[in-house]
């Protein structure tokens, strides 16, 4: 099973200058409690967005640079090659940029995103859920608190 994890807001803002445009400490431990274990498929803007290595995980780069090594990844050249090294892994996830998800779309089985409440300004976007292809299984609302400026929802999406 092919996942999509992301945080998007309600005008499907990812983020700005490769950095998100928020901070919710707990959709990050979701990210880490959800990703943990598996391959996680992202480009190379997302990498470089990185202090270091996310622990427990191994990183599939996707990029068009042919001499672009970093150490303890592994690096493709397209999403299909992604997804092939990453067959081991019974739920790899997809975890960005903008582009990546765009592509990533078609393959993938789950989504797992978290929808910010807001609209943000933002130069990446996720892209449309199409109701005609997508089911929502689960919601869970959390609402701002002295942790989060803003609230959210986890949303659970199931091809149909």
């Amino acid at each position: 099973m092919i996942t999509i994890i992301a945080a998007a807001a309600e005008n499907n803002a990812l983020g700005k200058d490769n950095d998100l445009v928020w901070h919710l400490p707990d959709d990050f431990k979701r990210f880490k409690r959800l990703t943990s274990g598996h391959y996680i498929i992202m480009g190379r803007k997302t990498f470089e967005s990185f202090p270091k290595l996310l622990p427990n995980r191994t990183h599939v780069i996707i990029t068009r640079k042919k001499d672009y090594r970093p150490e303890g990844t592994i690096v493709v050249n397209s999403l299909d090659e992604a997804l092939r090294v990453s067959k081991l892994d019974e739920q790899p996830f997809i975890i960005g940029g903008g582009e990546i998800y765009k592509i990533g779309m078609e393959a993938t089985d789950r989504i797992e995103l978290t929808r910010v409440h807001g609209e943000f300004e933002a130069d990446t976007y996720f892209p449309e859920i199409d109701e005609d292809n997508w089911k929502l299984i689960k919601e869970e609302f959390h609402e701002k608190d002295d942790k989060h400026d803003h609230s959210f929802t986890y949303l659970t999406y199931e091809r149909k």
